[in-house]
């Protein structure tokens, strides 16, 4: 085969520093979503959905076939890092967490996961973040420890 292809579809979760409430303003978080979205682009992983609400993000995408999934994180955070930095006030000091979570999407179940990111400010009227993260991994049957996970 001379040609080398590949469709993998991640979903990767991640929070403000400290998970704090800094996207409040929800047209200031869908120009973020758009913006991570872009991002994503550009790192040629094709933006499935991308959402959130005021303290963490999700994004649906596919997985480029020449880059890490440490490296896709590192850049989208670096880049959106930045961007949101340039809007001064609250914002010059802005920072992602350190860590992240990652989970491979069967293709079956995109349309699943586009609907569970497009109902996050639902999904969490009645879960924390934290109990959201606590039983994604538990359904990717990922071991953690509490101790480490949030920062």
């Amino acid at each position: 085969m001379p040609q080398s292809l590949a469709r993998v579809v991640i979903h990767t979760v991640f929070s403000t520093q400290g998970r704090e409430p800094v996207f409040q303003n929800t047209a200031f978080r869908d120009e973020l979503h758009a913006y991570l979205g872009g991002c994503a682009k550009t790192l040629d992983c094709l933006p499935l959905q991308i959402g959130g609400v005021e303290d963490h993000v999700h994004l649906l995408t596919t997985l480029s076939r020449t880059i890490t999934i440490a490296d896709f994180v590192k850049e989208v955070k670096r880049v959106s890092t930045a961007w949101i930095q340039t809007r001064g006030g609250l914002f010059r000091k802005f920072h992602w967490q350190a860590g992240y979570g990652c989970f491979s999407v069967s293709e079956s179940k995109v349309p699943a996961v586009i609907q569970y990111i497009l109902g996050q400010a639902e999904h969490h009227r009645q879960h924390t973040f934290q109990e959201e993260l606590r039983s994604i991994l538990s359904a990717h049957g990922q071991a953690w420890d509490e101790r480490y996970v949030w920062d």
